[in-house]
């Protein structure tokens, strides 16, 4: 029996990667959920989707910083399975390395379909600096995001042509995506390739972005995102969005 009435977020790493610093990551992104309004626990392991455990049957929307190249594909046929059931996931930086383990693409093939993109590579521009968001209106997870500058990785994407691109940067003579959403079933998916490390995980505009995801995926009433819950202080007496 769930014990909570309102929605709850799992934030969950998985990885053996020393780019990543998983353990900040768990503790920066539990932060910056709670910031929103949602209780959020931590977890490591992708081997909890089959099956799962209280902490994972009970949470509204899983917010996931992945940095492995191996995802079961049992563990992700269920993680599908029950995104479309009606949970969320929020997708968080290097989330999506799928086609790079044993098996290639195929072995990836659900949660790729699930996320709905995956990294190709750094681009020619170095992998990491200054990025100039762009952010796009008219939705829920961008109410009170204006552009904005982040020292971040550069990804490139592949993407399924049924995201809705929230977020875009300048890429050569183009652009690429850097936020997203589309729904799978009855569950809602954001992605992001911003949230290396600390750098950017303490940008509030990131911050800003990952709260409305977060509730915006959990199933949040959309008039409720961007209240005084996620207008969070910017540190110098302005808050974005206005003042609460």
């Amino acid at each position: 029996m769930k014990l909570r009435n309102g929605p709850s977020a799992l934030v969950v790493v998985e990885g053996t990667d020393l780019h990543h610093d998983l353990l900040g990551a768990a503790l920066a992104l539990q932060e910056i959920v709670i910031e929103g309004g949602l209780p959020a626990a931590r977890a490591v392991g992708l081997d909890r989707f089959v099956d799962p455990m209280p902490a994972t049957a009970e949470a509204d929307v899983y917010v996931l910083y992945r940095s492995s190249v191996t995802f079961d594909p049992v563990q992700q046929e269920a993680l599908s399975a029950l995104v479309a059931a009606g949970k969320g996931l929020v997708a968080v930086h290097a989330s999506n390395l799928f086609g790079f383990g044993p098996g290639g693409l195929d072995a990836d093939r659900a949660a790729y379909e699930l996320v709905g993109s995956r990294y190709v590579s750094h681009g020619d521009a170095g992998s990491e600096g200054r990025i100039e968001v762009s952010v796009r209106e008219g939705h829920p997870v961008t109410r009170y995001l204006d552009d904005f500058a982040i020292d971040d990785e550069y990804y490139v994407l592949e993407y399924a042509p049924d995201v809705q691109v929230l977020a875009e940067r300048r890429a050569g003579e183009g652009t690429e995506p850097v936020a997203y959403v589309r729904e799978h079933g009855a569950g809602r998916v954001c992605y992001t390739s911003l949230g290396h490390d600390a750098r950017a995980w303490g940008n509030p505009w990131f911050r800003q972005l990952v709260r409305q995801a977060t509730l915006w995926a959990a199933g949040v009433g959309d008039d409720v995102i961007g209240s005084w819950s996620t207008r969070w202080p910017l540190g110098n007496a302005r808050f974005i969005g206005g003042a609460a």
